[in-house]
C-alpha cells in the first residue's frame, strides 16, 4: 500500500474507533443491547461495565492509530476485537460495517508488519 493510502486508512479507522468509543460511553446500555442473550449470561460483569470497557478499548485503539504509534498492535487488537464483536452480537445491521473495519485493520496490520 502506498504511504498516502496507508495514512488515509489509518486516520479514517482511528476516527471510527474513537467515535464509536465516545458513542458507547454516552449510551452503554443501548450498545449493550447488541450483545446476544446467550452471551449476557457468560459475562463476568454487568453489561454496562463490559460496554464501558469496550469503549475504553475502542478509544485506545483509535488513539494509537491516530498518533501513528504501535499501529501494528493497535490494528491486530482492533481486528481481533471486531471479530469477537461479530461473534457476540451476531448478524445485524452493523455487521457490514464491522466486516469493512476488520478488512481495514487487517490491511493496516499487514502493511505495518512489512514496514517494521
Amino acid at each position: 500500500m502506498n504511504k498516502s493510502a496507508f495514512h488515509i486508512l489509518r486516520v479514517g479507522t482511528a476516527i471510527t474507533f474513537l467515535w464509536i468509543g465516545i458513542l458507547i460511553f454516552q449510551s452503554p446500555e443501548v450498545w449493550g443491547s447488541y450483545i446476544a442473550p446467550w452471551m449476557v449470561e457468560l459475562l463476568p460483569m454487568s453489561v454496562k461495565h463490559v460496554m464501558i470497557s469496550t469503549a475504553i478499548l475502542d478509544i485506545c485503539i483509535g488513539l494509537f492509530l491516530l498518533i501513528d504509534t504501535f499501529v501494528l498492535w493497535a490494528a491486530i487488537i482492533g481486528s481481533v476485537h471486531l471479530f469477537i464483536v461479530l461473534i457476540i452480537s451476531g448478524i445485524n445491521e452493523g455487521t457490514v460495517r464491522d466486516i469493512a473495519i476488520i478488512a481495514g485493520t487487517t490491511a493496516l496490520a499487514v502493511d505495518s508488519y512489512k514496514r517494521d
